[in-house]
C-alpha cells in the first residue's frame, strides 16, 4: 500500500513519465501559465491549439495540488445543492462541451481518459436521510435536471453490492466521470505534442509590471517575457506576495484525503458512481474504487490522518460491504481550491494578467468551459457571455451609504 500518491507528475496511481524534461525558461513566450493543474494545463493545450507560444510553470509536479488527488466527477445533477444555482448554467454548459473536449484530447495525445457517462446514485439510509434526499430531488426538479427517485430495490437492482438498508436513491443519468490520472497524462502528451513547455519545481517567486501593465514573471533567478500571464495555480491563488493587495483573491484551500482499493472478482465492485451523505465512490475501469473526500478547513496542513480514512472506510463500508476484502492500494490527500462561494473566478485582474481559480469540487466538470472561456479571453480580449457571471467584481463589498444631512 502507499501511503501517499508517488511524485511522478502525473499517474499518481500507475507510474508514467514526467510531461517535461525540466526544460529550461524560454526568454519569452505569447503566454506564461502560473499553475501545471487540470485547469493550467487545460488552458495551455486550448492556447497551443490557436497558435500561441505557451510556457507552463509548476511550483512542485503536475497535478501535485488537487488535479491527481481528485475523483473526476461530471456530476451537475449530483452536485446541485441550495444557493449553486447560479453555477448551474456553466456546469451544464461545460458537461455538454465534455465529449468534444474528450474526443480532442484522446486524438492529440494517444491515450484514452476513461471517460463513463454511467450517471449517479445518490443513497439513503434510513428515515432522516430519505427526508434530506427528498429536499435534494425537489431541488434538482425545479431546476431542470434529469434525476429519477428509486425505491430501495430498485437502486440494489442496479447495483447488487449494496446493503438492504440503503433505503432509497436518486438516479442521475446524465451525470459522468473520467480518470483524473488518464486525463492529466493525456493533458501533459497533449501539451508536449503541441509545444507548451512545462516546467516543474518552478515556483512563481514574482510577476514583471511596467507602466501599470504584468509582462512577465519570474522563478528564482529567472524570468519570462509574456504578453499574457495566466493566475491558474489552484488553491495557492489566494496566497499573499504574488499579486498586490487591491487584487487579492478570495480563494482558500479546503483538504480532502482519499484512498483508493483494489476490487476483484470475489470482492466485486460498482457499476458507477454511488454517493452518500459520507462519502463518494467512483470505479474505475483499471479495477480501482476510488473512496473520497473528507472535508477540512484546515489550510495547508499535510498529510492523512487516522480520523480521515476511518472517515471514509466506515462512511464506504455502511452502504457497500465488499469492501472489507478490498485491497487498500494508497491513500492521499490534496487541497481543492475553493472561492468564497464555491464558484471559479474567471478574469482579468489587470492588463496582461488573467485568472482562472476556485473551482473548489469541480474542476474536472469545468475544465473544457473554463479553457474556452480563457481562450477567447486572452485572444479576443473580452470574456464570453456564459462566463460573466464568474468575475472577481462579484465579490466586491458596496460602497456604504453616506449619512444624510
Amino acid at each position: 500500500m502507499s501511503l501517499d500518491r508517488p511524485p511522478s507528475p502525473i499517474g499518481r496511481r500507475r507510474g508514467a513519465a514526467s510531461p517535461s524534461e525540466r526544460a529550461g525558461l524560454p526568454v519569452r513566450a505569447d503566454i506564461a501559465i502560473v499553475g501545471g493543474g487540470l485547469i493550467g494545463l487545460s488552458i495551455a493545450w486550448r492556447l497551443a491549439r490557436a497558435g500561441r507560444s505557451v510556457v507552463v510553470l509548476e511550483r512542485e509536479t503536475i497535478g501535485a495540488g488537487a488535479s491527481l488527488a481528485a475523483t473526476g466527477m461530471l456530476a451537475p445533477a449530483a452536485e446541485h445543492e441550495p444557493g449553486s444555482d447560479p453555477l448551474l448554467p456553466l456546469a451544464l454548459d461545460s458537461l455538454r462541451r465534455w465529449p468534444g473536449f474528450r474526443d480532442a484530447l484522446e486524438a492529440e495525445s494517444g491515450q484514452a481518459i476513461d471517460y463513463r457517462p454511467d450517471g449517479t446514485l445518490v443513497l439513503a439510509v434510513g428515515r432522516d436521510e430519505v427526508e434530506r434526499l427528498r429536499f435534494r430531488h425537489d431541488l434538482q426538479r425545479r431546476s431542470g435536471l434529469d434525476a429519477t427517485w428509486l425505491p430501495g430495490s430498485e437502486v440494489r437492482r442496479l447495483e447488487p453490492g449494496l446493503r438492504p438498508s440503503v433505503t432509497a436513491g436518486l438516479h442521475c443519468p446524465l451525470d459522468h466521470q473520467v480518470d483524473p490520472c488518464r486525463v492529466m497524462a493525456a493533458l501533459a502528451e497533449a501539451c508536449r505534442r503541441a509545444g507548451v513547455v512545462v516546467v516543474e519545481h518552478a515556483p512563481v517567486t514574482a510577476l514583471d509590471w511596467s507602466g501599470g501593465r504584468v509582462t512577465g514573471l519570474r522563478a528564482g533567478e529567472d524570468g519570462v517575457a509574456a504578453g499574457t500571464v495566466i493566475l491558474a495555480s489552484g488553491a495557492w491563488s489566494g496566497e499573499g506576495g504574488l499579486l498586490p493587495p487591491t487584487l487579492t483573491l478570495p480563494v482558500r484551500p479546503l483538504k480532502g484525503q482519499s484512498l483508493a482499493l483494489r476490487t476483484t472478482a470475489r470482492t466485486g465492485t460498482l457499476g458507477r458512481m454511488v454517493w452518500t451523505e459520507q462519502v463518494h465512490m467512483a470505479p474505475k475501469s483499471d479495477g480501482q474504487l476510488i473512496v473520497g473526500a473528507t472535508v477540512e478547513d484546515c489550510g495547508f496542513r499535510p498529510g492523512v490522518t487516522a480520523g480521515g480514512l476511518y472517515a471514509l472506510l466506515e462512511g464506504a463500508r455502511r452502504v457497500l460491504p465488499g469492501i472489507e476484502e478490498m485491497e487498500v492500494e494508497a491513500v492521499w490527500s490534496g487541497y481543492r481550491p475553493t472561492s468564497d462561494d464555491d464558484a471559479p473566478i474567471i478574469d482579468t485582474l489587470a492588463p496582461g494578467l488573467v485568472v482562472a481559480t476556485g473551482h473548489h469540487r469541480n474542476g474536472y466538470l469545468l475544465a473544457p468551459v473554463t479553457a474556452d472561456a480563457v481562450a477567447e479571453l486572452v485572444m479576443g480580449g473580452a470574456l464570453p457571455e456564459f462566463a460573466r457571471p464568474f468575475t472577481r467584481a462579484r465579490f466586491a463589498q458596496p460602497e456604504p451609504k453616506r449619512a444624510s444631512a
